[in-house]
């Protein structure tokens, strides 16, 4: 919960891809809130009252998880509601003449993103999560300490420097500072 929160506020590219990684320890866990207390939360450096938060956090999500029908695969609806703002503001961005840079690194982005697409069958699904999910496989193979090709990288490097400009500009429209 404090991870989330700080990176919320800061990143939310990286809060989207830690989120998506606190859904597979969940079902790692089996969504059993007693196993995620003493298994997991037990092992933070944290006082008692901010572990019994974290836990209870932790509980929330397992139970919204099972609710949602999330146990085996997908994702939370409080992370595909991020994920549509954050694409309702991809599209402000485009449009807007006042954001040339993000423009452009959205047509660099774009052949990696109509590739990986392609690729993971995903063609439903908005192309912001799919960049996510392109960032979130890379990071779970580099957790695996798999190899990444070099054409993997480079789709990577641009993709990943799209969804900087757009964390950015969601931190600056969240605090009243973007110019659409």
């Amino acid at each position: 919960m404090k991870i989330a929160k700080q990176l919320k506020d800061t990143n939310v590219a990286e809060y989207l891809l830690y989120m998506w990684q606190l859904e597979d320890t969940l079902r790692a866990y089996g969504c059993d809130a007693d196993r995620l207390r003493d298994e997991y939360v037990a092992r933070f450096d944290y006082s008692d009252e901010d572990r019994a938060a974290e836990a209870q956090w932790l509980s929330d999500l397992c139970q919204m998880m099972r609710e949602e029908g999330k146990t085996e695969r997908g994702h939370l609806q409080i992370n595909q509601g991020t994920v549509s703002l954050l694409t309702d503001l991809h599209q402000q961005l485009l449009q807007s003449p006042k954001h040339p840079f993000y423009s452009a690194a959205y047509y660099k982005a774009l052949p990696f993103i109509v590739e990986f697409r392609s690729r993971s069958g995903h063609t439903d699904a908005p192309e912001l999560e799919n960049c996510f999910e392109a960032l979130y496989g890379t990071m779970l193979l580099r957790l695996q300490q798999k190899p990444i090709s070099k054409e993997t990288q480079e789709a990577v490097t641009h993709i990943s420097h799209l969804l900087a400009l757009l964390a950015d500009a969601w931190r600056k429209e969240r605090a009243g500072e973007l110019e659409l």
